[in-house]
């Protein structure tokens, strides 16, 4: 990305995974990797557990064009390579389009909820999802379901930051 596509920045909270896959004998060393455009992060793993908690924030820069957050969840093996326990995909296109209406329609109530999104066939939502004005951010709270296993949610909360407040000329 260039530096003048550049047009905000989002940051990334890993909550917390559920139900995740066995991939070893009887549990999983669960990690989650995150992607947004060429941009790359990585959670730490935790040891044995199905349902771990991560609690892990990461930033991301986004472009004026909203982008899809992708994520990966992977077991940690010693000996071999990582074993897949699912991946799921998620618009940011919502969350923008909620700033930027946001902010045209002056919205400062605390709490108010700018949208809501709904489990479809083309995002990987587990539940309907909130987009939320809180404590002065644009945050919206999700729990993604796993695909290509048999069971796995993950829970992310993220927030829209440093968006400015018209679009860039060109």
């Amino acid at each position: 990305m260039n530096m003048g596509d550049k047009f905000g920045q989002v940051k990334v909270i890993v909550v917390q995974g559920r139900r995740l896959v066995i991939r070893d004998f009887k549990s999983s060393d669960p990690y989650v990797i995150l992607k947004l455009g060429n941009q790359t992060a990585k959670t730490k793993v935790i040891n044995s557990c199905l349902n771990p908690v991560w609690n892990e924030e990461f930033h991301f820069s986004i472009s004026e064009h909203a982008q899809v957050l992708k994520l990966q969840v992977f077991d940690k093996d010693h000996f071999k390579a990582d074993d897949k326990m699912g991946n799921a995909h998620l618009s940011l296109q919502p969350l923008v389009a909620s700033a930027r209406l946001r902010k045209i329609l002056g919205v400062t109530a605390e709490g108010t909820t700018l949208r809501k999104v709904i489990p479809e066939s083309d995002n990987c939502l587990a539940a309907d999802s909130s987009i939320n004005w809180v404590n002065g951010e644009v945050v919206q709270d999700v729990w993604l379901r796993l695909c290509d296993v048999d069971s796995g949610d993950i829970e992310l909360k993220i927030k829209l930051i440093d968006l400015p407040s018209a679009a860039p000329s060109k």
